[in-house]
């Protein structure tokens, strides 16, 4: 008897076996969790991940089913895995950080509701992604409204 007859998921092909298959949310770290449950929202296979971010299949699928991380991933891999995931760089590498034993104890603003922490960790995380260029853009765009409301204190 082969390991592949026990398989109740013999006829789909072996990608899609080892995608359907995710851990219990309790038992999984945070760069698991990200991974199946971008998973889940895109309906992205391992594979559809790895070609998106220009990974081999195989590093996702490590990264998504190792429990224990010794280390975070390469730089170069945390970057491909957002691209791949279409998520922000921070997220992975937050993420791949704690999966790895590493925490960072950022603490939020007092009085800020969930979604304002969101938007704020969104506009924080996506600011690496932007070309120097288009930072510029955005501090002047910010500098703009904080003038405004500045101005509005004022009258």
């Amino acid at each position: 008897m082969t390991a592949h007859a026990a398989d109740d998921r013999q006829g789909l092909p072996e990608e899609r076996r080892a995608d359907s298959a995710p851990a219990p949310e309790h038992a999984i770290n945070p760069l698991q969790r990200l991974i199946q449950q971008r998973l889940r929202e895109r309906g992205w296979s391992y594979g559809e991940v790895a070609r998106r971010g220009g990974l081999p299949r195989s590093t996702v699928y490590t990264l998504a089913t190792t429990r224990n991380l010794v280390r975070p991933p390469r730089p170069a891999t945390i970057d491909a895995l957002a691209r791949g995931l279409d998520v922000p760089v921070s997220a992975v590498r937050t993420a791949a950080a704690e999966s790895a034993g590493l925490h960072y104890y950022d603490e939020a603003p007092a009085g800020q509701q969930d979604q304002d922490d969101q938007e704020r960790e969104l506009l924080i995380a996506s600011i690496d992604e932007l070309s120097p260029d288009d930072r510029r853009h955005v501090a002047a765009l910010v500098e703009s409204l904080r003038n405004r409301a500045s101005a509005r204190k004022d009258r």
